[in-house]
């Protein structure tokens, strides 16, 4: 059978599909209503149990939930299932925000409170909505697909300003230098842009981030963009003569 591509898939005659995202929508606001305060954690939904990625989330979201915050996970396997464990064996509130998908993704036993979505975009509203604090585990297209929009919706002023925790440094250095030297370094944003940027290495210094920020509205740690390298002026190449010579760099 052909595989379906639901954004494809959309034509104008299917205005009916509204009703079923508005009902996603308005059951996502009523369900989740209340849960305040609440962290969101992304991250890999390829680790198993039993790695120490795993059992790391698992801690993070223990920690977190003692101190009586609710855990927001896409509600799949992997690093979500962990954080949705972590908050279970905290008895705090454990929500999973599963999708439909092709390949089905069945939702974690972990999850005290679990809603399936069919739109990404209904879903991601709800993932950002409640939150105090996101954190980001390594993973991903996925993973980077929301940090990335959070972060856009921060810039923007979309969304209330919160902590955007990396953990693991060697994972992230990478795609922090890369920020840094090349869109930094290129005027393409702006360093107040990553202002709430932080990257982790310990448990302890992300549930300090998380509450000192709901406490104070403060960071902790210093921020992950002073940690990497400074910018380096960007040069544009020069154009070729028609003689075909030209020098490859600007000005110095």
């Amino acid at each position: 059978m052909p595989q379906g591509y639901e954004i494809n898939d959309l034509a104008k005659e299917d205005a009916w599909r509204m009703f079923r995202i508005i009902g996603e929508m308005v059951s996502g606001f009523d369900r989740l209503s209340g849960i305040e305060p609440a962290v969101t954690i992304y991250g890999s939904a390829r680790t198993k149990p039993g790695d120490p990625l795993y059992e790391t989330t698992v801690e993070i979201a223990r920690q977190l939930g003692r101190l009586g915050f609710a855990i927001v996970t896409g509600g799949g396997p992997g690093l979500m299932e962990a954080a949705n464990k972590g908050a279970y064996e905290a008895d705090a509130t454990s929500v999973g925000l599963n999708i439909e998908l092709p390949e089905e993704q069945e939702p974690n036993r972990y999850s005290t409170l679990s809603i399936t979505f069919n739109h990404f975009f209904a879903r991601k509203v709800m993932l950002a909505k409640y939150a105090t604090a996101f954190i980001a585990m390594p993973g991903g297209i996925g993973t980077l697909d929301e940090l990335t929009e959070i972060v856009c919706l921060i810039q923007t002023h979309k969304m209330r300003p919160f902590p955007v925790i990396l953990y693991d440094r060697v994972f992230w250095t990478g795609l922090l230098e890369w920020l840094r030297t090349t869109t930094l370094g290129g005027g393409f944003i702006s360093e107040e842009d990553l202002g709430l940027l932080v990257v982790c290495d310990r448990v302890e210094d992300v549930v300090t981030t998380v509450r000192e920020w709901y406490e104070r509205q403060r960071l902790a740690l210093e921020r992950a963009i002073s940690a990497t390298p400074r910018p380096r002026h960007r040069r544009t190449p020069r154009l070729a003569t028609s003689e075909g010579h030209g020098n490859e760099e600007g000005p110095k």
